[in-house]
């Protein structure tokens, strides 16, 4: 048993020391998406989600449009077509996605294949 506490004092040392490095380690990989792909967002102002959904992808570099759907009659028309029921709704591509989940976002932006060339 005392080598047992000291291996988890160690290993919690060795942790803390490292801590930065081991954020680094575990950080998610870079997103890439094809130039010119845009994400759209539809939104409200005062929504906490829907500005943690802003600062995604602007910590990405994932260009978007916004439509605040309180105020744009196009934006809630079509969030009203994607079945709207809350926000953030985001729409990647053909992936549609009711609220906040950034797993979903980054599975999603993976997919993102380039246009076709049009002949």
């Amino acid at each position: 048993m005392r080598y047992g506490a000291w291996i988890v004092a160690f290993v919690a040392l060795f942790a803390f020391q490292h801590r930065t490095d081991i954020r680094e380690w575990l950080k998610p990989p870079p997103i890439t998406v094809p130039d010119g792909f845009q994400a759209v967002l539809y939104a409200t102002e005062w929504c906490g989600y829907c500005a943690k959904t802003r600062e995604f992808f602007k910590a990405n570099n994932i260009a978007f449009r916004e439509y605040d759907i309180e105020k744009s009659d196009d934006g809630k028309a079509q969030y009203d077509q994607l079945g709207g029921n809350g926000v953030p709704v985001v729409m990647i591509a053909d992936d549609v996605i009711h609220g906040f989940d950034e797993d979903a976002m980054r599975v999603a932006l993976a997919n993102v294949k380039p246009k076709s060339a049009v002949l």
